[in-house]
């Protein structure tokens, strides 16, 4: 442009040689003119682009947005005059407002504008950058195309894509990326209703449903694990890669879904499929040792908005959190279900159909710290990488070989696939059993299909009390004897709560209980035998001199009054005698003065006609450290001196007590 006015002036001067004045004069004068409307015009722009300048409305205006019905494409401007601002911020910001007044004001009408929450467009804002926000919102808003997978053990994609084109079918291949899976535009019959699909030719099945299928690789004659299967789309396409071999497990947690599951698998011809109803969590303690597990995990649904429109509204913070501690929970079970010795597998894919980074890296990043796995390509080239950071959080650096799709770049639902190499079936110390002194070795037995544990014993102290008391008394009688004496310790325990008795703790007083009923009977022999006469005396003395066990009885009844004259009050007397009270040590220390063989024996065999000892010895034997046979009598009481025949009457309490007393009479 320049040249071309200097030419043009050059041109003027050799014209304006030959001019008058005046004439040079006016040229001069409508170059000025066309100068000044140049500059002019140039002002004029300026003043229109600072004009056209977005102004940020003011606070308390941004606070009633939402509130109020507002013009649609009033809010649809306002948007993009943000967006251009928020684009290119040092140069169009007003400089009296922060940047947060222009995040916040574009939350409000994106979410007013495409009926989201606040607190779900807040995190769509976190998950992605400004210059994609509406594409992905636009993207949400348009059904994805139908797709269907062709069935490989009933028919071939070929034939398969031909008898529906003559149906009046309009379709064709998804992409390169997939030999099964076609994309349906329109057809004039239904797709869900047609002979072919109703011989199993195919499946009605969204594309992002056939990618982990593809990332897990199943290979014939293999054991696959499905642990969330219904409807049965990605089930029938294991068993078609499979060729009908090996053994797939189709599980699912609610039961009402296994019909479906059950219906699809038997429509598409897969005969190598059970299919089970349990907790995916428990799986581990089921049935183990696969070589490959398919996780897709239950999630938000953040990734089908266009399925699910109320994905918009209704999430919260507490769902997004119980969701993820679900898939945590699952993703270990499953890495637990796989064995790492498998020699043509021991992988593990994870897969979700949510965009969220709290349902995908956070859950990988957790198993790679708490199981002995790695990531693995998944062999899906086309999809974007998984975060390795995002915002404050921080994830392992293999992460970026998790893969990623999105609606408005793949044209499918949003989606996460994550592929896992198991590399040991021991689970880390950290992460074990508490209590645990070694890490836990999973051993899977193929021919049981089952998984055993071998984890260490961990017994409790009660328990090991229990088992070293038993094989006390098992091993001498003298440790028998003492495990039954009441020691001070015992005493400050009574009345705390008491622990569970073990099973050796029952077995070892049941023997007690033998024992005392054995003695007792031996007693009462021993009184028929003995007469009550002259041999009172002498065995009384004998008895004073040996310092019997008699002695070391549970109870102590009170001293009874002078002998009474009929036997009724020597009933009550021996009665009282039965009642227990922990005392053995003051009986034990209390030595009668003089004692005579009818108390003593009597005393002795104080119920030798009941069938169930009555004593409290036989509950809690006793013997003082120089007796040598277990104490047996159970109402055995000290008699004080002065009181020679007072024991008679009060150990009378059974017929043949009677009959004793009147014979020492």
């Amino acid at each position: 442009d320049e040249d071309e006015e200097d030419e043009e002036d050059e041109e003027d001067e050799d014209e304006e040689e030959g001019l008058l004045p005046v004439e040079r004069q006016a040229r001069e004068l409508r170059r000025q003119q066309k100068k000044e409307a140049e500059q002019a015009e140039a002002e004029m722009k300026m003043n229109v682009q600072d004009s056209e300048r977005f102004v940020l409305p003011s606070g308390q205006q941004i606070e009633k947005i939402g509130r109020q019905p507002e013009d649609l494409a009033v809010v649809n401007l306002r948007i993009k005059e943000n967006l251009q601002t928020l684009l290119k911020f040092k140069e169009l910001r007003d400089p009296t407002r922060p940047r947060a007044d222009y995040v916040t004001l574009l939350t409000k009408d994106l979410a007013f504008y495409y009926g989201y929450s606040e607190y779900m467009m807040a995190r769509m804002l976190e998950l992605f950058p400004l210059s994609e926000i509406t594409d992905v919102l636009e993207a949400n808003e348009v059904q994805r195309p139908v797709t269907i997978r062709t069935n490989t053990l009933r028919t071939r994609t070929r034939d398969l894509a031909q008898a529906l084109i003559n149906r009046g079918v309009n379709l064709e291949p998804i992409g390169d990326w997939t030999k099964v899976g076609l994309v349906v535009f329109d057809s004039s019959v239904p797709i869900g209703a047609t002979p072919e699909y109703l011989a199993g030719h195919y499946m009605l099945q969204s594309a992002s449903s056939l990618l982990p299928v593809m990332a897990l690789a199943p290979q014939p004659n293999e054991r696959v694990l499905d642990m969330a299967a219904a409807p049965g789309g990605k089930t029938t396409h294991i068993a078609s890669l499979m060729k009908n071999t090996g053994l797939v497990i189709a599980n699912d947690a609610n039961k009402v879904r296994t019909k479906s599951l059950v219906a699809n698998i038997h429509r598409l011809g897969a005969t190598n499929t059970v299919v089970c109803n349990y907790d995916g969590r428990e799986f581990p303690k089921v049935i183990g040792g696969f070589d490959r597990v398919l996780l897709d995990a239950p999630c938000s649904g953040s990734g089908v908005i266009a399925k699910d429109q109320s994905v918009k509204a209704n999430k919260t913070e507490a769902d997004f959190m119980r969701c993820s501690h679900l898939q945590r929970e699952l993703i270990l079970a499953a890495i637990d279900s796989v064995d790492a010795k498998s020699s043509t597998g021991g992988y593990i894919v994870y897969s979700t159909c949510s965009i969220m980074v709290d349902e995908n890296e956070s859950v990988v990043d957790y198993a790679l710290k708490r199981r002995h796995v790695k990531l693995v390509d998944a062999g899906l080239d086309f999809a974007k990488p998984g975060f390795a950071k995002f915002r404050e959080k921080r994830f392992h650096p293999s992460m970026t070989l998790t893969r990623r799709f999105y609606p408005h770049t793949h044209n499918m639902d949003g989606f996460f696939v994550a592929k896992f190499k198991k590399l040991s079936n021991k689970v880390p110390k950290s992460q074990g059993l508490e209590g645990l002194e070694q890490d836990e070795a999973v051993d899977f037995n193929d021919d049981e299909q089952v998984m055993e544990v071998d984890v260490p014993k961990k017994v409790s102290a009660a328990s090991a009390a229990g088992s070293a008391k038993a094989s006390a008394s098992a091993g001498s009688k003298r440790a028998h004897e003492d495990a039954g004496a009441p020691s001070k310790k015992q005493k400050e325990q009574k009345g705390a709560k008491k622990e569970s008795v073990a099973p050796e703790q029952k077995e070892e007083k049941g023997k007690k209980e033998k024992v005392g009923a054995a003695a007792v009977a031996g007693a009462g022999k021993e009184k028929e035998q003995k007469s009550a006469g002259a041999d009172g005396s002498a065995a009384a003395k004998k008895t004073k001199d040996n310092k019997p066990a008699a002695t070391a009885a549970a109870a102590v009844a009170p001293s009874t009054p002078a002998p009474a004259a009929n036997g009724k009050a020597a009933k009550s007397a021996g009665a009282a005698a039965v009642t227990p009270k922990p005392a053995q040590s003051a009986a034990a220390k209390e030595k009668p003065a003089s004692a005579s063989k009818p108390a003593a024996s009597t005393a002795a065999a104080a119920t030798p006609s009941t069938k169930k000892p009555t004593s409290a010895a036989s509950a809690t034997p006793a013997a003082t450290p120089s007796s040598k046979k277990p104490a047996s009598a159970a109402s055995a009481a000290p008699t004080p001196a002065g009181k020679k025949n007072g024991a008679v009457k009060s150990a009378a309490a059974t017929p043949s007590g009677e009959k004793s007393a009147k014979r020492a009479k």
